[in-house]
């Protein structure tokens, strides 16, 4: 090859959503401090519209004794990094919904975390398989600027989709904004349609403002 001769430039990942870059390590990304983990006082709680009424919960050894999963999942997160090929451990949305079935009607979730973090999740979106409450990346347990013990992980959507430190799911009969979503962020949260702030979004999309 000739010294003014180059590399044909290289064509782009066909796993990259457009407008997102391939990043090697993992950034902490969150909004307020890390809480402090109590595992005498930790559960994870299922309530809202289920189908019998009542509210469910697991402390956190009874959560760990769920059926596991091991899914692989890219993760996208909206200021435009993607971490590609991750492999997630932990308890498939399915198993939840398995577990305590929503009643008739329900047509989305709320996943709550701590400080009363919370992201809007479509019904559909939640029972993907590979959607999953993980415990663990490629094999490790997470750390807790990464969300342990417990942290959603919706490969499909944007990040903010998945909160670290996850402590409920409620089951809704009509849709509602999470935290983000109420501060501007697009209510669908598809990467590969670039949904990443509310105006952008189509009659239908979401819940009026």
């Amino acid at each position: 090859m000739g010294q003014h001769e180059t590399e044909p430039p290289q064509p782009p990942d066909p796993r990259l959503p457009p407008g997102q870059r391939t990043q090697r390590g993992w950034p902490v990304l969150h909004y307020g401090p890390v809480p402090r983990f109590k595992p005498q006082s930790w559960d994870f709680q299922v309530f809202g519209a289920t189908a019998d009424a009542e509210k469910h919960s697991w402390d956190f050894e009874a959560f760990h004794t769920l059926p596991r999963v091991t899914v692989r999942g890219d993760l996208h997160c909206v200021t435009r990094f993607s971490m590609l090929g991750n492999e997630w451990g932990g308890v498939a949305a399915k198993t939840v919904l398995d577990l305590v079935p929503p009643a008739p009607g329900v047509t989305h979730v709320m996943v709550w975390a701590e400080y009363g973090y919370s992201a809007n999740l479509r019904l559909t979106d939640f029972a993907d398989p590979q959607t999953v409450f993980a415990t663990h990346r490629n094999g490790a347990p997470l750390t807790v600027e990464h969300g342990f013990p417990v942290r959603l992980v919706v490969p499909h959507l944007y990040a903010w989709k998945g909160p670290k430190w996850v402590r409920a799911v409620e089951y809704m009969r009509a849709d509602r904004r999470g935290f983000w979503e109420e501060r501007g962020y697009h209510n669908l949260a598809d990467p590969w349609a670039e949904q990443r702030y509310s105006y952008q979004e189509a009659p239908g999309d979401g819940p009026l403002r």
